[in-house]
């Protein structure tokens, strides 16, 4: 029976398979087109996103997203423009409001012709973005991140400059010659050196041409000059050096050193060594004076220190031995040419407290320093002092547009009261300074007779530390986490604990930094690993179970194999472990520490970043190293009260969720703070709200109770 036209609504042919078949050709030629056009998008190396008249969003790839950290959830296509800025500024991402943006980008967008523009994000990245307007209105953009790429010239022109200063600024002459013996550098030393100038030996000329210009303008006195060059060509093409001795007709002598290149060609370096009395007092100079800031050495101080001590009238006088505060974090953020730049302002400042020349201030080494201060009248003159060492050195260094800050302690011995020899008043001082470092840093003290007890009392708890684990005085204690979503208990932190006979309960905050200093820590994680991955083998399959590191284990060497046979006796699979550290531990960043990390993530195992915001930098460490948890620190939920402490908190779980990463807040001990958490979108909670710290027999039983509640319900 004939189908109706639906127009004229008589009745049509059938249509022929044929005429049927050509639109579904069509049609699948248009979505493989489409698909193509789609993979193609996709799997650009920038940034895409595609604009109508209207200036709603048509396509964007994923690199668009990636670039400004956007939410594929909200960034679809139809999405109008301005709201796209909106969202950027709404996660942080934009360093302008959603207006200003508009503002900026809206002359380049109406432009009929292509341009191209910068944009600098919050977090200082360079984005260029090329807008190509379409035939249909509407435009185009390309994105494409060049902070690497604007760095890298940077360090580029920062090379070519520091290699000009390093040549103008050379204590000896150099010359540069290519693999075809031409000079191609020349420095102004070697000039000066020679009395000569440009002219004379300009760049290009070969070596022979040099030397001979040397003999023709009577520098140098007749040589055989095919012997100097066939001696330096032997040696230098056996990449071996040449040093050579050579007299001028003026009487001065220079020597001249001669370096192959690993490309071919040579260095030739020369130092006038005329002056023998001053390369000895230099030499005697660097045998008593720190190299770094100049500062006396410790062989200078003793010098200086016994000698004080050895007159037959010895006036009162006051040593001070000081140590820097939080200059490790600093030398490892920052590198360690900072740290030796700061090292040298540090010394700097103490020579300007100094009262008078007679006085003295040396480095010992690393960061610590010790004063000599001569005729004090009494405790009133060195703690003076001492204050003002605080207070200058606390002030915040500035170094390339960053702010170092650092803090020093202070341990202060007095002459004749507390010791009348060297060695006693250096080690009452140093005692001192061990108390101040123990109350909190950043201050002075006193040396006290008491301080020796102190110090002695140390190395019992040492002594005694290092006998408790044979004879099992550690234990275990474990703290559940739950998920805040769902109430479920989704894990547990394992808590060391020693109770001692003799001591009692020994908190975990008296033992650990002595276990860490003794090495004896690398023993005692061991065996908390092993107990706590054994008890953890009897919870749920979906139950974690996180154990605390301590960065001297990780530097061992053998962590990674110790984690691996706790998991193996055990049988708990890698991904249900955390790993906590710190930032004291990423502060590190040796080979060691990055290159354990790294294999025990390869093994599924989770690594958690503990006490987050309480370190020196958390965000540059979250940039170094990809963790999979960060525990907000239980001093910020104690006071998500107060409206910034809220913001902060609130920041830091949305960070976390823009970074893919579990925040666990720790420290949870009301349902206001849960409810506050659970509103701002934090995944987990640790605290006494949700549980004390167990045994691991009443875990389980805590898990059972929990088990039971759902199947009854």
């Amino acid at each position: 029976m004939p189908v109706a036209h639906v127009k004229a609504g008589l009745p049509a042919r059938r249509r022929s398979a044929g005429s049927i078949g050509q639109p579904r050709r069509i049609e699948d030629q248009l979505r493989e087109q489409n698909e193509r056009f789609s993979a193609a998008v996709e799997n650009m190396s920038h940034g895409l996103c595609m604009f109508d008249a209207d200036e709603r969003m048509i396509i964007c790839n994923g690199n668009y997203l990636g670039i400004f950290c956007l939410d594929a959830g909200i960034v679809r296509p139809g999405i109008r423009f301005f709201d796209i800025l909106q969202h950027s500024v709404d996660i942080g991402v934009a360093s302008h409001s959603a207006e200003e943006l508009y503002a900026i980008r809206k002359p380049y967008i109406d432009q009929a012709r292509p341009s191209t523009y910068e944009e600098v994000l919050s977090d200082g990245r360079i984005i260029n973005i090329s807008h190509r307007p379409l035939a249909s209105g509407g435009w185009v953009s390309i994105y494409e991140d060049i902070t690497e790429q604007r760095r890298a010239g940077q360090e580029l022109k920062e090379q070519h400059r520091r290699f000009d200063a390093a040549l103008a600024n050379m204590s000896q002459g150099l010359l540069m010659y290519d693999t075809e013996a031409r000079l191609i550098v020349r420095n102004e030393r070697f000039l000066d050196l020679y009395h000569v100038t440009p002219a004379d030996f300009p760049l290009g000329m070969s070596h022979r041409e040099l030397l001979v210009q040397l003999v023709r303008l009577g520098i140098y006195a007749e040589i055989d000059i095919d012997g100097e060059i066939s001696k330096t060509m032997t040696c230098l093409q056996a990449g071996e050096s040449r040093s050579t001795h050579r007299s001028l007709a003026d009487g001065r002598t220079l020597l001249i050193a001669r370096r192959p290149l690993a490309g071919g060609g040579w260095v030739a370096t020369f130092d006038d060594i005329t002056e023998r009395r001053q390369a000895e007092e230099r030499m005697t100079h660097l045998a008593h004076h720190d190299t770094l800031t100049n500062l006396p050495n410790r062989s200078m101080f003793r010098e200086r220190l016994d000698q004080a001590l050895s007159e037959p009238t010895v006036a009162p006088l006051a040593i001070l031995s000081l140590d820097l505060d939080r200059f490790k974090a600093v030398n490892d953020t920052f590198g360690h040419p900072a740290g030796d730049w700061l090292l040298k302002c540090v010394a700097e400042r103490l020579m300007r407290c100094l009262r008078n020349e007679t006085d003295v201030v040396a480095r010992f080494g690393g960061d610590e320093f010790a004063i000599i201060q001569f005729n004090v009248k009494g405790a009133a003159d060195a703690e003076r002092l001492a204050r003002r060492i605080v207070e200058v050195i606390g002030k915040p260094y500035r170094d390339k547009s960053r702010d170092m800050h650092i803090g020093i302690s202070l341990g202060i011995a007095l002459y004749p009261d507390d010791g009348k020899d060297a060695d006693t008043l250096l080690k009452n001082a140093d005692m001192a300074l061990y108390r101040g470092k123990s109350e909190g840093r950043n201050v002075y003290r006193f040396f006290e007779p008491g301080m020796d007890a102190m110090v002695r009392e140390r190395q019992v708890l040492e002594t005694d530390l290092e006998a408790a684990l044979p004879r099992r005085e550690f234990e275990l204690d474990f703290q559940p986490i739950m998920n805040i979503a769902s109430g479920d208990i989704v894990g547990a932190e394992a808590l060391m604990r020693w109770r001692s006979p003799a001591r009692g309960l020994v908190a975990p905050d008296d033992f650990i930094p002595a276990a860490e200093e003794t090495g004896l820590i690398v023993q005692l994680g061991d065996w908390a690993l092993r107990k706590a991955c054994t008890a953890a083998a009897g919870w749920p399959h979906a139950m974690r179970i996180a154990v605390n590191v301590s960065a001297v284990q990780l530097k061992s060497g053998t962590f990674t194999r110790s984690v691996i046979s706790a998991l193996a006796f055990s049988g708990v699979p890698a991904d249900r472990l955390e790993l906590e550290i710190t930032e004291t531990v990423l502060m590190d960043e040796s080979d060691t520490v990055l290159k354990t990390l790294s294999q025990l993530r390869d093994l599924g195992i989770r690594i958690a970043l503990d006490d987050f915001g309480t370190g020196y930098s958390s965000l540059g460490y979250l940039r170094r190293f990809p963790v999979d948890k960060i525990k907000i620190d239980r001093s910020f939920i104690r006071d998500m009260d107060n409206r910034d402490t809220a913001a902060i908190v609130r920041t830091v779980i949305g960070l976390g969720a823009q970074l893919g990463i579990t925040v666990t807040a720790e420290g949870v001990e009301t349902e206001a703070q849960l409810d506050m958490l659970r509103e701002a979108g934090c995944v987990e909670a640790q605290g006494y709200l949700i549980g004390v710290p167990s045994k691991a027999a009443d875990i389980n039983r805590l898990l059972r109770s929990a088990a039971a509640l759902r199947q009854s319900g």
